[in-house]
């Protein structure tokens, strides 16, 4: 049998790279700084960046993994949480040894089996108001690798309080999307933040999570690399980073789509008006559940409280559109700024909370009354809606 041989067409330029005379480290990223995009001095911006991992679950293990590989110089993980069996389906960088363990510790212990040319530095605490600040001091960068809704807000505002980027992804089911906010726009300003996507946190019992809905474990392995890539090309300065749109995916089918963002004027936190000056700590209200011996006032005792000239405050916390379609006259304080806004709420007279349906206003009371002291809040049962079935017309 005639043996292949292999035939080069003529004039064909070969680039052969010789590797026994390089450097331990330029062997290691040899694969990446071929690339034509890998300019002198990419790889050196990648030792040089500061990037921080907020969540060392799901999408922070696929995360740090290609972020320890491409050779980012120093790295923090945020993670609180311990290593369970369910985990272990999606969190590729722990195993059933590591069950009961910190993940952070037990993380950045992979990452440096992995590069020990790595600096990794752990903080086994909750991101919250007090501490946010002082843990994203030393970085440029930070990864949302979150599950919930009051985390991610308080990294969207983070980052745009402190001029940081945000490389933010969501997982659920078969569905992610990843997205960068916040980055420099090379204009002297920063391109969309979450918050010109989502302005306000969404009512508790319209999310669901992962630990309540699923997700396929393969999912967060797909969008924490993309998270990683993105976080290589706004270090590197190479590429076109995600800015000002956001990717989604549909793993059951691959059906993507790109949407276009844009700043807002009316962003609450860095449009042209500002309404939130400082971070707000969402996880001391989002998610709350009604009190049964919380006091309440029907739509009726509201009327009759307006009839009589009743001296009470009424105090709305829906959102800008809501409040300019229809309202009751009372004083708008949306529910994302009730944690900055509480000196505008009287605490001698009866004041009387009110939203749609009555679960937004039962929040902002639960947050006033156990954060505040305050003891003279009702909520208005059933809201809005209760008054315009009810009731009917809207007062003058």
């Amino acid at each position: 049998m005639r043996k292949a041989s292999l035939r080069i067409p003529e004039n064909t330029a070969l680039h052969i790279h010789r590797t026994d005379s390089l450097t331990d480290m330029e062997q290691r990223y040899i694969r990446q700084t071929i690339l034509p995009e890998f300019e002198p001095g990419t790889q050196r911006k990648l030792e040089q960046a500061a990037v921080l991992v907020v969540g060392a679950g799901a999408l922070g293990c696929a995360c740090l993994t290609y972020l320890a590989a491409a050779g980012i110089g120093h790295i923090g993980i945020v993670d609180n949480d311990t290593v369970s069996l369910s985990n272990l389906h999606r969190q590729v960088l722990y195993t059933e040894s590591d069950l009961g363990l910190k993940k952070a510790a037990v993380a950045a212990q992979r990452l440096k089996a992995q590069n020990s040319d790595l600096k990794v530095t752990i903080f086994e605490e909750r991101l919250c108001t007090d501490n946010a600040r002082r843990i994203a001091a030393n970085y440029d960068i930070i990864v949302d690798g979150t599950d919930n809704f009051p985390t991610r807000y308080l990294i969207s505002d983070l980052c745009v309080f402190t001029g940081k980027t945000n490389v933010h992804a969501s997982i659920l089911g078969f569905r992610g999307s990843v997205a960068v906010f916040n980055a420099p726009d090379g204009k002297g300003g920063r391109t969309a933040d979450y918050r010109d996507l989502y302005p306000h946190p969404p009512r508790p019992e319209d999310t669901q999570n992962c630990a309540e809905a699923g997700v396929i474990g393969a999912l967060p392995g797909i969008l924490g690399s993309m998270q990683a890539l993105e976080v290589i090309k706004l270090a590197g300065e190479f590429g076109d980073p995600l800015t000002n749109r956001v990717f989604t995916i549909d793993t059951l089918n691959y059906r993507t789509f790109i949407l276009n963002i844009a700043k807002d004027p009316e962003n609450p936190l860095s449009g042209e008006t500002p309404r939130i000056h400082d971070l707000i700590n969402y996880s001391e209200f989002c998610g709350l559940k009604y009190e049964e011996n919380m006091k309440t006032k029907t739509v009726q005792d509201l009327k009759n409280w307006m009839d009589s000239d009743q001296d009470f405050q009424l105090i709305d916390v829906r959102e800008d559109y809501e409040y300019e379609e229809a309202n009751l006259g009372g004083k708008h304080i949306p529910l994302g700024e009730i944690p900055q806004r509480f000196a505008e709420i009287d605490r001698e007279k009866p004041v009387i909370v009110q939203c749609r349906s009555g679960q937004r206003s039962a929040n902002a009371i639960m947050f006033l009354e156990q954060n505040q002291g305050f003891t003279n809040l009702y909520n208005l049962e059933g809201g809005i809606l209760a008054w315009m079935e009810q009731i009917g017309e809207l007062p003058a």
